[in-house]
């Protein structure tokens, strides 16, 4: 029977998946195997089928742009790159992150090798370019991000300073002639950069206020610095933040909110419901009436406005803090660091602009931009996530360069939301439009409390995988699971994930790396390496096909079997030319 006839499953997989019925038993599955187009036609065998092999919640409707329930079953099993069909071995040393150019095209790799390697996208994927970062005192490079037209490669590294200290440096590379464009300080390293827009990237600086107490400031560099830098700006300070209890800021990203009324996937039903006679949208179902009755997380301010106490100003109330600690009236006694903490806090409710208004009334034709980054307020240990909004003039280096714009007696910038994730964030990724954000966490012990912010709470070997909609900054439904981690608080480290149309996928310290799909929220495949997974990237503008970067050096290349056989089928099938030749030689 061809190939197009009927289903694509072999006959193995059918015989498995069939025992899962009540109502087929082992004698008849052999017989309805047989029947390929019986099957195909039977749509509640295919409903049964689907939701009791994937263990699917039966509350979580089918996907709405399917035909049947045989092609979202086809779907899964069929268009997930599970498959590995290359390993990558050119670098010497752990491989910490991978990253796709918007057209597919290229990739680009970063290792603790020092070095950043560009590769080509392929049939067969083949190394281009790798430039050492070492001659510039990189200890090691750890991530790496396309700017939107491809032209230029932002790499971020770790930079071996004056006595040993080490900091964060960024450097732009043309895709050109590989040249190196431009170098930027990046303090701390894991603040690791982005860009903002083809020509301006964001990095990062910090400044000790106190034992505990810092102001991180971001920067906005343009990408051709030694060439314009006689003529125009080419840095401007973008905001100005105080951090408290020794936390900073970190893993800045910047998600564009014009594609918000339109995008590739919706997560919550309401509103797939509601868009369902206008486009082809996806639910994602909760497992219980329970669930459902849940109130939504609500996000509070970072900043907020200080209680009326009778009118005392923030500054009477600093002065009056003082008066009382003078004249022993503080009960009970405060420790240096809780002392430090406080007048922090006065300080900054006084010396703070506000929030910026109606942060979630922007239109689907808005060019605002959010920066999204990890913070936190309780400990060192990052576990919130800060959004700013970007207005548009505030993006490009033109204008003031210092804030002057500021009045004299704001010192710093508020955050516009904040997300509490209550765990250690080690990951975050955005949807391809923006609309959703994913976050990776080790969670803290459900009541813990924190006294001293250099002793976080322990952390949860298995990691939640919360997902977030920037339109109305509420978490959506539950936590994908299966990925686990066994670093502690002070050793843990970044595991990048990544997001396509159809799928979630990221890495884990447990030797593998995971896929979910993110309409049904179950975990579809395992890709197993022989070390830690650091980074998972799929290809822009092909799904089916994933890669995977490992501390045992290794990048390697993933396709789903509907690719491999396609591949397959493309190759050219050998001439019988040896035959042809020994036959004409016996004769």
């Amino acid at each position: 029977m061809d190939a197009g006839s009927g289903p694509l499953l072999p006959d193995s997989v059918l015989y498995e998946i069939f025992l899962y019925l009540d109502h087929v038993d082992v004698l008849s599955v052999g017989l309805v195997c047989q029947q390929w187009h019986a099957v195909a036609r039977d749509e509640f065998l295919w409903k049964e089928l689907f939701y009791r092999y994937y263990r699917v919640s039966r509350e979580v409707p089918r996907h709405p742009a399917a035909v049947s329930w045989y092609d979202e079953f086809q779907r899964l099993y069929d268009t997930i790159p599970c498959v590995e069909v290359q390993a990558l071995k050119e670098h010497n040393d752990q491989v910490l992150h991978l990253s796709f150019s918007h057209s597919g095209c290229l990739f680009a790799s970063c290792s603790k090798d020092c070095t950043v390697k560009i590769w080509s996208n392929e049939l067969d994927i083949s190394l281009q370019h790798s430039s050492n970062m070492r001659p510039y005192n990189w200890s090691y490079t750890q991530f790496s991000q396309f700017n939107s037209d491809d032209s230029l490669l932002l790499v971020s590294g770790v930079f071996v300073g004056p006595h040993n200290s080490s900091s964060g440096e960024i450097a732009v590379i043309s895709m050109e002639n590989f040249t190196l464009l431009s170098r930027v300080r990046n303090k701390p390293y894991d603040v690791f950069g982005c860009w903002l827009n083809e020509t301006n990237l964001i990095s990062g600086n910090l400044h000790r206020i106190g034992r505990i107490t810092s102001c991180s400031v971001l920067w906005l560099n343009n990408a051709f610095q030694g060439v314009e830098s006689e003529n125009v700006n080419v840095v401007k300070r973008l905001f100005k933040i105080q951090n408290l209890n020794a936390s900073t800021i970190r893993t800045v990203m910047v998600a564009d909110c014009s594609r918000y009324d339109s995008p590739d996937l919706l997560l919550d039903y309401e509103e797939q419901l509601a868009a369902s006679s206008t486009c082809p949208v996806f639910d994602l179902g909760s497992d219980s009436e329970e669930e459902e009755a849940k109130p939504k997380q609500t996000l509070e301010p970072a900043v907020q406005e200080l209680p009326d106490e009778g009118g005392v100003t923030a500054e009477d109330g600093l002065q009056q803090f003082f008066d009382d600690i003078m004249e022993g009236r503080v009960r009970p006694a405060m420790t240096e660091t809780e002392l430090e903490t406080k007048v922090a806090e006065l300080f900054v409710r006084s010396r703070t602009k506000p929030p910026e208004p109606n942060l979630l009334s922007t239109d689907s034709n808005s060019k605002t931009k959010y920066l999204i980054f990890t913070t936190g307020c309780l400990t060192y240990s990052p576990h919130q996530i800060g959004i700013k909004r970007i207005l548009p003039h505030q993006m490009t280096t033109a204008g003031p360069v210092l804030g002057e714009e500021r009045r004299s007696d704001e010192f710093f910038d508020s955050l516009d939301h904040v997300i509490d994730i209550h765990g250690h964030i080690i990951g975050m990724g955005l949807s391809p439009d923006h609309r959703y954000l994913y976050v990776n966490s080790r969670a803290w012990p459900r009541d813990c409390v924190i006294s001293d912010p250099m002793q976080p709470p322990p952390i949860a070997e298995e990691i939640d995988l919360h997902v977030f909609d920037l339109k109305t900054m509420k978490e959506v439904k539950r936590a994908l699971r299966a990925h686990r981690a066994y670093t502690p608080n002070e050793e843990c480290f970044f595991i990048f994930l990544d997001v396509s149309r159809d799928f979630v996928a990221s890495g884990a310290e447990d030797r593998h790396g995971y896929i979910w799909d993110r309409h049904y929220n179950i975990c579809l495949a395992k890709l197993q390496h022989d070390n830690v997974v650091n980074s998972v990237a799929f290809s822009p503008v092909e799904q089916e096909l994933l890669l995977t970067a490992s501390d045992d050096t290794t990048i390697k290349v993933w396709r789903s079997p509907r690719a491999v056989r396609v591949q397959q089928a493309r190759k050219p099938r050998p001439r019988k030319l040896l035959f042809s030749w020994l036959m004409n030689q016996k004769s």
